[in-house]
């Protein structure tokens, strides 16, 4: 499966009131696997930003003056992203701005973003997975142990990477045996299986001796109550 985890920036926060998208950024992953392959450009909209969209990802009206129109890339932007699936983080708002300019370019007039890719909105699955907590994207690299200090500013292909590792892990990844109480005091962040962007592989953490003697300890327990414990090979199980 081909999967394209995708961010923008923009000149504000609506395009009804005539706001344009200034920066793309885009990562593929396939078979959940990071290729290499993206897609980045900043993009000159033809108006001024407001000061507080350059309060939040630092892109000026100065830096975009000789950068191409969303016309110069619109089509090699909709070759890149078509038929895969698009990995946004409030997806609502982007696809909002990408079928926006879609539309006002003659060689892209008539794309709808979804009749061109489907699209997982990562906040949404963030939101079910984890209730009435924050899911915006620094709360998550917290929450999964992706370190992101080197975002000060929002920006668009630094985003997309970051959510990629934010989506691997929500998606599939694993935290290591702890048979500990809650009160034991270990940081859970600590325990969480970091992406290996070398190998593209997800590290598998093994259980350490303290953990496998509390693990024994646990199944001692449950035959002493008359239980069986499947996780015990049935020799050892006879034998004991």
């Amino acid at each position: 499966m081909r999967q394209i985890v995708l961010d923008t920036e923009t000149t504000g926060i609506d395009p009804k009131e005539g706001h344009r998208v200034i920066e793309i950024g885009c990562v593929e992953l396939v078979n959940r696997k990071l290729t290499g392959n993206h897609f980045h450009v900043y993009i000159n909209p033809g108006r001024q930003i407001e000061q507080e969209a350059i309060d939040v990802h630092g892109i000026t009206n100065e830096f975009l003056n000789d950068k191409p129109t969303f016309r110069d890339v619109a089509e090699d932007f909709v070759n890149f992203i078509r038929g895969a699936q698009l990995v946004i983080h409030n997806a609502p708002f982007d696809v909002g701005f990408m079928d926006h300019e879609f539309g006002m370019e003659p060689k892209t007039r008539g794309i709808i973003t979804r009749d061109i890719c489907s699209v997982l909105d990562t906040l949404a699955v963030a939101r079910k997975m984890h209730p009435g907590q924050k899911n915006n994207l620094d709360a998550l690299c917290q929450r999964y142990g992706i370190d992101n200090s080197h975002r000060e500013l929002h920006g668009a292909l630094l985003d997309a990477e970051i959510l990629a590792d934010v989506y691997l892990l929500m998606t599939g990844g694993q935290t290591k045996l702890n048979l500990a109480s809650k009160g034991s005091g270990e940081n859970q962040s600590d325990a969480l299986r970091r992406l290996n962007r070398n190998g593209n592989k997800l590290k598998v953490i093994k259980a350490s001796a303290d953990e496998l003697a509390q693990h024994e300890s646990r199944l001692d327990i449950v035959e002493k109550a008359g239980g069986k414990c499947l996780w015990r090979p049935e020799q050892e199980q006879t034998d004991a």
